[in-house]
């Protein structure tokens, strides 16, 4: 689970992240990271997972996983970071460690 404070819950952060923010893909999912100017705040993360992904359990199970990876990757991203992940369909059937695999290559492609 991510700490409170690490967690994206207003729709306006998530709009601006996805809108303003810079985004990279890959095969199971999208990255949008945006950079604010709130100094000191820590860097929060969310999850968008569309029914497309699949059914309840499908969708749950990728949001967990995808909740694990972003905690453990927390600290390489920039204070005041809002980081918005979008799992696409392939997702359903990729394994942990693929979706870690591309989660740690679009953050790559962001961070250039």
């Amino acid at each position: 689970m991510l700490p409170r404070e690490h967690r994206l819950v207003a729709g306006e952060d998530f709009r601006k992240a996805t809108r303003q923010g810079r985004r990279a893909g890959t095969r199971t999912l999208v990255a949008h990271l945006w950079v604010t100017d709130g100094g000191g705040s820590p860097a929060r993360v969310g999850f968008v997972v569309s029914k497309a992904v699949g059914p309840a359990v499908i969708r749950n199970r990728v949001k967990r996983r995808l909740r694990h990876l972003a905690r453990e990757r927390l600290k390489s991203l920039p204070g005041s970071a809002v980081l918005v992940v979008r799992a696409l369909p392939s997702a359903a059937d990729a394994s942990y460690d693929d979706l870690g695999r591309d989660l740690d290559a679009a953050l790559e492609r962001i961070g250039r």
